[in-house]
């Protein structure tokens, strides 16, 4: 059979030899083609890669920046940490522009001496990336992997949290990659996996995200650098005395409580106060004195204590007091602004007042306490006018009217349309339109809610109807109507039939807020992913 098999083919013709040759060298650039899509879609993720490596560079020159400056201001204690940045920079610079030398060189061998790493012309070559970086034609590959690994294995001992050590080992990992076919197990070098029979536009693209790699592994050690310098530390080299009262401003009835310190005292030598030439009472430093009319007090003295070898130190120090009349803050959490028709959280408090002793109350509406502490709920009725918050207080056995405030009552905004669904996490989350938006998930949906998020107010509205509208091929408009907040099935057949990149309209929506007023809000545009 083989013999007859050989005679059949050495009996064709050569035009029948040359028809079969085409054959089978078409299959094979067939079998190696590469969509234009996916080409297109590399040259877009070079182009997203360029951009971020622009920011974090942009980023490490900001950290390395701080560190200049603190060097600047403290050269003794920052010269350290600014000499060992400027040594990561300089490797990290080093490699940088290694890899872009690299990417150069594989764009010339697949266009030319004119290559341009912007431009790429023959970005489907499958040959460029081999011959510069693969034997037998180049060793470029094994030369990168080598200073990856001196990079990966300079920069990780600079980082003291393990899980950042991981995240860097693993960014800049050049394992072998391990590989099983028809039983057998095959091992190839890290430069293998990475630019055997790649497209040049790939290959580029690679070698872009590990220029991304090594700028991120450079701010994680910048960072770290910022935070062993300890930018935040106080350093004493002067022992004096500090008056540190519990409030400069005491109301009139009350107490003027301090603490008259030393710093860095012993606690076993307690030291000795005296207040216009008479000694403290206590040895905590303590300084109490009582109040009467309104003004201000100020009052001078000295600290003594003893050292080790028996010597008396001694510090002066000088401090004065403000006695006001009662003063009541009462405050609006949401922009000193009432609306109508919900709850309105208020705090109200009274300097050196009891939360206890103190009552207050509204006009143009209801105000009662809150369940937390100072906190209280003003519910106006009437829109335009004012609400006037009357604040008393229980003072040595007599109550005092402390304070009133005036406030707008105004109508609530109109919410926002929303789709809840569930994000990749678990978590809850509301898509408000005018991006793509996973067509599996718009179909999870049941359907419309509203609400104001503007992290001021955080309101719900009930959707009581609302609209779609859907396109057909034509160009003409279907709407579809639904007389609640859930999608209806005719909505949710046309949603199924919507391709990708197609958008459809909810508007006409109708929402009821807790005042009860029912609005017409804004429309939203759905975009099928």
């Amino acid at each position: 059979m083989a013999a007859g098999k050989n005679q059949s083919i050495n009996r064709m013709s050569p035009r029948q030899k040359m028809i079969n040759l085409m054959y089978i060298v078409l299959t094979a650039m067939l079998a190696l083609n590469v969509s234009s899509d996916v080409l297109n879609g590399f040259s877009q993720v070079e182009d997203a890669l360029g951009r971020t490596n622009r920011t974090i560079t942009a980023r490490n020159q900001m950290l390395f920046a701080q560190l200049q400056e603190f060097n600047n201001k403290n050269p003794e204690k920052g010269k350290m940490w600014l000499d060992q940045a400027t040594e990561v920079r300089g490797a990290t610079d080093k490699l940088y522009n290694f890899i872009d030398s690299l990417k150069l060189e594989i764009v010339r061998v697949a266009d030319g001496p004119e290559g341009d790493v912007k431009n790429i012309q023959n970005r489907d070559n499958l040959d460029a990336a081999s011959q510069v970086m693969l034997p037998p034609t180049g060793t470029k590959g094994k030369q990168l992997r080598l200073l990856i690994d001196q990079y990966r294995n300079y920069v990780v001992p600079f980082l003291s949290d393990p899980d950042h050590q991981k995240a860097i080992e693993s960014a800049l990992s050049t394992a072998p990659i391990t590989t099983r076919a028809g039983g057998e197990i095959n091992k190839k070098q890290w430069e293998e996996t990475m630019f055997e029979n790649m497209p040049t536009i790939a290959a580029v693209t690679l070698l872009t995200k590990l220029q991304n790699d090594v700028r991120f592994a450079e701010g994680e050690v910048l960072n770290q650098m910022i935070t062993n310098v300890d930018l935040g530390d106080l350093r004493v080299n002067l022992v004096n005395a500090f008056v540190i009262p519990q409030s400069r401003i005491v109301m009139r009835g009350t107490k003027y409580s301090a603490q008259i310190v030393m710093a860095a005292v012993d606690t076993t030598q307690r030291p000795v106060v005296y207040i216009n030439g008479q000694r403290l009472g206590n040895d905590r430093g303590l300084y109490e004195v009582g109040v009467g009319s309104a003004g201000k007090y100020e009052y001078s003295g000295w600290i003594e204590v003893m050292g080790r070898d028996g010597s008396l130190t001694r510090r002066e120090f000088k401090s004065d007091y403000t006695v006001i009349d009662p003063l009541a803050t009462v405050s609006a959490t949401m922009m000193n602004v009432f609306y109508a028709g919900i709850n309105n959280p208020v705090s109200i408090a009274v300097p050196g007042v009891p939360e206890g002793s103190i009552s207050a109350s509204m006009t143009n509406g209801s105000l009662t306490k809150g369940s937390k502490p100072g906190e209280w709920i003003a519910h106006p009725t009437q829109v335009g006018a004012e609400c006037v918050v009357t604040v008393t207080a229980e003072m040595d056995g007599q109550r005092m009217n402390v304070g009133a405030t005036s406030f707008r009552v105004r109508k609530l905004p109109d919410p926002m349309p929303f789709i809840k669904y569930t994000d990749a996490k678990g978590n809850g989350a509301r898509y408000k339109g005018g991006r793509p938006f996973p067509k599996a998930t718009l179909l999870a949906a049941q359907g419309l809610d509203a609400a104001i998020d503007d992290d001021m107010l955080n309101i719900d509205y009930r959707v009581v109807s609302f609209e779609t509208v859907f396109f057909d091929q034509m160009g003409n408009a279907i709407p579809e109507v639904s007389a609640g907040a859930n999608f209806s099935e005719r909505q949710k057949t046309a949603m199924r039939r919507l391709q990708h990149g197609k958008r459809f309209y909810i508007s006409r929506v109708k929402a009821t807020g807790p005042d009860g007023i029912t609005r017409d809000i804004a429309p939203m545009e759905v975009i099928v992913n």
